[in-house]
C-alpha cells in the first residue's frame, strides 16, 4: 500500500460509530497535551546536546558567550532552528500516531479515532493540513457550537471526523 492511498481502519467497515463531543475531545487533548510536552522536552534536550556538540567540536562559535543558551537566544537562527526541531517533533508524534492507527495515546485513552469520513485512515498530507488549525486544540471549541454535526475547526478544513469507538473495536495496538 502506498503512503498516499488511505487505509481502510481494521474494524468492520460497516460499523459506524458516532462522532466525539466536545468533553470526550478534552479528555483526550488533556492526556495529549501531557505528551506533547514530553516529546516537546525530549527534543528540546536532543536539541541542545547536538547544539553543544557544535560548539564543543567548534562548528559553532561561542561569540564572546559565557554559556551556549546566551549564544542560542542572541540568535535568531539559533532559536528558530531549536524551537523548529522541537515543534517538528510534537508535530510528527501526531502525525505518525494518527497516520499509523488513527488514534494518538490520548485518544486511544478516550476510545477516539480520526478518520476520513468514509471510516479510512488519513493520509500523512491531511494529518499535516489538520495538525495546523487545530490551535493547541482549540479548534475543537467549535464543536460546542455545533452539536448536530460535531466538527471542529481542523476536521471542517481537512473532511475528517472524530468518532468515539466501541470497546471491541478501540482494543489492539496503536
Amino acid at each position: 500500500m502506498s503512503s498516499t492511498t488511505a487505509a481502510v481502519l481494521p474494524s468492520n467497515n460497516n460499523e459506524h460509530f458516532p462522532r466525539a463531543g466536545f468533553r470526550r475531545r478534552f479528555g483526550s487533548w488533556v492526556y495529549d497535551l501531557l505528551l506533547s510536552i514530553a516529546v516537546y522536552m525530549v527534543a528540546g534536550a536532543l536539541s541542545f546536546l547536538f547544539f553543544n556538540l557544535l560548539i564543543t567540536f567548534g562548528v559553532i562559535s561561542m561569540n564572546g558567550y559565557i554559556h551556549p543558551i546566551d549564544l542560542q537566544r542572541s540568535s535568531l537562527l539559533y532559536s528558530v532552528c531549536i524551537y523548529g526541531w522541537n515543534l517538528a517533533c510534537v508535530a510528527f508524534f501526531f502525525v505518525w500516531f494518527w497516520t499509523r492507527s488513527g488514534q494518538t495515546l490520548g485518544m486511544k485513552a478516550w476510545r477516539l479515532r480520526v478518520q476520513n469520513q468514509d471510516g479510512s485512515l488519513i493520509s500523512k498530507t491531511t494529518a499535516v493540513k489538520r495538525f495546523l488549525p487545530t490551535l493547541l486544540g482549540f479548534g475543537n471549541i467549535i464543536v460546542l457550537f455545533d452539536r448536530k454535526n460535531k466538527l471542529s475547526l481542523q476536521d471542517r478544513l481537512t473532511k475528517t471526523e472524530v468518532v468515539v469507538l466501541s470497546l471491541d473495536a478501540n482494543k489492539g495496538r496503536l
